[in-house]
């Protein structure tokens, strides 16, 4: 009864306990954002993608009102707008994500000393990255782009990366005519780099390969992969165009960091094996796993 009651007890803390996470990643997240904004963008008249990035053109045009309660302004008629396509969590904590993040962009001022304009623009890349997929982690996001892209897909079916490129593409070129094309040169090197650590810190080092395997030698390779790797195999019936053969295909999810010894495998077995790879973006599972869960 005692081990029942502790199990019960865990239960009852495990969303309170969820909560305080989502919020130290948010939290951690927008300082790192703050910081990179406030500490290199700022000081170096740099812009940013997304919101971010409206908020700094309005604040270096009219200099009047804290890029804080900017970015919070143009926020807020957007969660007006996206309440009815937006998941209810995931909204809540885009909230909470856009108060954090407007807190410490007021809070949060510290000048990073970097004076060459490429290495700055790199290392607000490598925070403002850092900071964004840490918040992207967690179940919320720090609202702005994140929710007109959610809010155009759903009513327009635009894929989100798509409403990301052209959002930012018109951000840049905007850049360039009323700033000048050095700025929005270094924005777009801050804008990939941002984009490149921001995939890695969410997605993780552990990117997932498909493997698909054509071969006379089909269940040898199979028992080999279940026997020495323990790793998934399906096996798919084909038949061949040309002459008409039945064909077996293996289909299998690796991690990238096992791909080498496969094709190992495969090779001792059957060196005429038809081998295709292809990298894959997420995938929803116990052991291979890597969706985000927002």
């Amino acid at each position: 009864m005692k081990h029942l009651g502790i199990i019960i007890r865990n239960e009852r803390m495990k969303p309170f306990l969820d909560f305080l996470w989502n919020l130290f990643l948010i939290t951690s997240g927008s300082i790192l954002c703050a910081l990179a904004v406030n500490g290199i963008l700022i000081p170096q008249e740099f812009l940013s993608a997304g919101f971010t990035g409206v908020t700094l053109i309005i604040y270096y045009l009219f200099p009047v009102l804290p890029p804080s309660l900017i970015y919070l302004l143009i926020n807020i008629p957007l969660f007006f707008i996206g309440w009815n396509f937006v998941g209810r969590r995931f909204f809540v904590y885009s909230m909470l994500g856009m108060a954090i993040f407007s807190a410490s962009l007021q809070l949060i001022h510290l000048q990073v000393p970097v004076s060459d304009k490429i290495m700055s623009a790199a290392l607000a890349g490598i925070i403002s990255g850092s900071g964004s997929g840490i918040i992207l982690r967690s179940l919320g996001s720090a609202a702005g782009l994140d929710i007109l892209s959610v809010i155009l897909s759903k009513r327009f079916s635009l894929k989100l990366g798509t409403t990301s490129l052209m959002f930012n593409s018109l951000l840049l070129c905007f850049a360039a005519l009323i700033f000048s094309l050095d700025a929005a040169l270094y924005t777009l090197l801050f804008i990939y780099v941002s984009a490149q650590v921001m995939n890695l810190v969410v997605m993780g080092l552990s990117k997932r390969k498909t493997v698909l395997i054509i071969s006379d030698a089909w269940e040898e390779i199979s028992r080999e992969i279940l026997k020495k790797d323990r790793r998934g195999v399906t096996i798919i019936e084909a038949q061949g165009a040309y002459r008409g053969n039945a064909k077996h295909i293996l289909y299998s999810v690796i991690a990238f960091q096992d791909l080498p010894q496969l094709k190992q495998l495969i090779s001792r077995i059957d060196p005429d094996a038809f081998v295709v790879v292809t990298d894959t973006q997420e995938v929803m599972g116990r052991r291979l796993g890597n969706q985000p869960h927002w």
